[in-house]
């Protein structure tokens, strides 16, 4: 009877091999991988990987950052939970969401997928690297979460994102003229965005409570939670009395 094969491609070992420390409990490490590994979108994101780094050799963030899509690959195939976490810090913030990897693997992987499970974990987690990422576009996430909508021209600035490269210049060129060169009424300003509806504001504030978005800004950013919470409280104050008013409407007329 021949020896069972009992090799696996898990990386078993959790810490500083030198050391023989490790800087996260083990139990931290496997609960962020699970969390990772239970969204359904992992088995979709994850066949397997031949390690033949042409989604990093055709990755444009790989270019110009310590990124590598075939070492998140790798991480996640061998169940490096240390690996993972580590890349959690700094590494996955890196990706630019191109899917260019995705377009490429022989495999079927998409790294660009599995970098945006690892996001959506180091933000439920509140690790301090998601909240140093996010931290400038807090003007942006109350304007879409408190109004539903989309950003004014005035809003993005070179100052809190410094991170789009030389192109974010052209944010300062004379906008408020050249929106005035534009036919169209509606694009004349750059200070506003499209009103949303009332009823509408509140579906959406709905959506994002039971979803859980809240749950996680909460995590992220407390105060800017406690400021969106206080806006649609008070949209929804301003809803039922609108409902009232129509009944009483309604009521009249009978």
């Amino acid at each position: 009877m021949g020896a069972i094969d009992t090799s696996t491609r898990v990386e078993k070992y959790i810490g500083d091999p030198v050391e023989g420390t490790q800087e996260v409990p083990r139990a931290k490490l496997e609960k962020i991988f699970n969390d990772i590994q239970s969204d359904l979108r992992f088995d979709h994101e994850l066949n397997g990987c031949l390690n033949c780094g042409i989604c990093t050799a055709t990755c444009p963030a790989a270019h110009y950052y310590d990124f590598s899509p075939r070492e998140i690959v790798q991480l996640l195939w061998t169940e490096n939970l240390e690996g993972i976490y580590d890349a959690m810090q700094e590494k996955i913030w890196s990706c630019a969401q191109c899917y260019t990897c995705a377009a490429r693997c022989p495999f079927g992987n998409s790294p660009g997928g599995l970098v945006m499970l690892m996001r959506e974990a180091a933000i439920k987690h509140g690790m301090e690297s998601a909240k140093s990422v996010l931290r400038p576009f807090s003007r942006v996430m109350l304007k879409l979460i408190s109004t539903g909508n989309q950003l004014s021209p005035d809003m993005i600035n070179p100052d809190h994102f410094g991170d789009w490269g030389p192109n974010i210049s052209k944010i300062d060129a004379p906008l408020q003229v050249l929106r005035r060169a534009i036919p169209m009424p509606t694009l004349n300003t750059i200070k506003t965005a499209w009103e949303t509806n009332l009823k509408t504001s509140v579906e959406l504030y709905t959506i994002w409570e039971e979803s859980g978005v809240l749950d996680q800004l909460e995590t992220i950013d407390e105060n800017l939670f406690d400021v969106i919470e206080d806006i649609m409280d008070e949209k929804r104050d301003e809803w039922d009395e609108f409902l009232e008013d129509m009944e009483d409407d309604d009521d009249d007329d009978d």
